[in-house]
């Protein structure tokens, strides 16, 4: 029912986005090729990538940035304001597009319509390709950024390509007009400054976070963090521990590896409300022995509304509650729902249902595979023989278990992606859980 809610969605927004972009060309008497190229461009890529409703790259975004560099053109257009205006106002755009989306062809999608666009409003072809080639620049550029440094850096380059942009646009006559050329390279600079400080808007209206907003949550000194290390050290070495499962698995397949570390990092956060109820944090009797299978259900399914709900406290965004939403979809909470069926009396049922996550399940890579590293790093500290052989084992039997149950029919895993991960989990926790020498006590001979 949710599914085909989200799909009906998705097509009205589809349809009333190819709708506005005939209108408003209508409305500015461009010639019907243009809004026809623009909607085909865009109803192909809706068909070639159909989870927009999970994926940041929706096309409500990208239609959002189109219009807004597309208005931004036709404003200095209609106020008779030099062409050269045009590519300074749409560079920080092509910027964000590389940085909020964090992939090419999305960034270059968005270039290719805008510049075609604006093309068609000046009736110049070499100036559409000029800013093309410009777009294409600035989204190499900031693509996969980690640091503002790199931001600032992309924009001097992007300044210079502008400077060059402008040479080709006077046909290749300087005509001793340098303020222009410097004007170029000062306000590509300035590209980078601007797109710094209004990154975090857009990151908040697009509901998604970048490399730059992420590695300041892995910042240890995060207050959420530091909770976790004073309060609950088995679920922080817990949660590094999936962090660097997951970043590896992610690598492995292709996924976005530092989203998922983080998203790990913080996935058990709700454990902060009663640490003592958790086994990684308990030094002495557990606390369950002193409550019915039924109570301790809860206060175990509890950890991650309460997670839910501390991170939207602290404003993490949309993406990041996800992982802790989602790290253990609807599946079973298999020891307490065995501890009921052996305790239960004559005339009582105990239902499966009762004893599950409320959800819902991973619907990305990264969420799913951060809810297998949860689990399979919890199954391999509990045995007992901590061998290469026992690891492989108790890590197939968890990924085996979690596809069977269902867990993993909403994202876009495969079995080939199932076997990657599974290798790199074993690989990692065999070197983790390394057998060592025994060393002998007493004073060496001869002393």
């Amino acid at each position: 029912m949710i599914k085909q809610a989200l799909a009906t969605a998705n097509k009205l927004k589809l349809f009333f986005g190819i709708i506005s972009i005939f209108l408003i060309s209508y409305a500015l008497e461009m010639n019907l090729s243009v809004p026809l190229f623009i909607s085909t461009v865009f109803i192909y890529f809706r068909m070639t990538h159909k989870k927009y409703q999970t994926e940041v790259y929706s096309l409500l975004n990208m239609t959002f940035l189109f219009v807004l560099g597309f208005a931004a053109s036709y404003f200095i257009i209609s106020k008779g304001l030099p062409k050269n205006y045009i590519p300074y106002v749409l560079i920080p755009i092509f910027m964000l597009a590389g940085l909020l989306f964090n992939r090419l062809d999305i960034s270059l999608l968005i270039t290719l319509t805008l510049s075609i666009s604006v093309g068609a409003l000046l009736n110049d072809i070499y100036f559409a390709l000029l800013i093309f080639v410009g777009g294409a620049i600035s989204s190499l550029q900031v693509l996969g950024s980690r640091r503002r440094s790199q931001i600032i850096r992309a924009g001097l380059v992007i300044g210079i390509v502008e400077a060059l942009m402008v040479f080709f646009i006077e046909n290749f006559k300087i005509n001793g007009n340098t303020e222009l050329y410097l004007t170029a390279v000062s306000w590509g600079a300035l590209s980078g400054f601007i797109v710094i400080s209004i990154l975090p808007v857009f990151e908040y209206l697009f509901k998604t976070v970048t490399n730059i907003s992420l590695l300041e949550l892995a910042d240890f000194n995060n207050p959420l963090l530091q909770r976790m290390i004073l309060e609950a050290p088995g679920t922080y070495h817990h949660s590094l521990i999936v962090g660097n499962l997951s970043e590896a698995a992610c690598n492995e397949i292709g996924a976005n590896a530092l989203l998922a570390r983080i998203g790990a990092y913080y996935h058990d956060i709700g454990k902060l409300q009663k640490p003592d109820y958790f086994s990684e944090n308990q030094m002495q009797q557990s606390k369950h022995d002193e409550l019915t299978p039924t109570m301790s259900k809860m206060v175990i399914i509890n950890h991650v509304k309460d997670g839910v709900e501390m991170a939207k406290k602290f404003r993490f965004n949309p993406r990041l509650i996800d992982f802790i939403e989602r790290h253990h979809g609807n599946s079973l909470v298999y020891y307490f729902y065995r501890r009921a069926l052996e305790n239960q009396e004559e005339e009582e049922q105990v239902k499966e249902d009762g004893f599950r996550y409320t959800g819902p399940r991973p619907n990305t890579k990264e969420t799913a595979i951060v809810m297998l590293a949860d689990t399979v790093e919890a199954a391999v500290r509990s045995i007992k023989e901590h061998t290469p052989t026992k690891i492989a084992e108790a890590t197939h039997k968890v990924i085996n278990n979690k596809f069977i149950d269902g867990q993993l029919d909403e994202c876009e895993l495969t079995l080939k992606d199932l076997e990657k991960i599974a290798n790199i989990f074993i690989r990692i926790l065999s070197g983790i859980y390394h057998s060592r020498v025994t060393y002998p006590e007493g004073k060496p001979p001869g002393k």
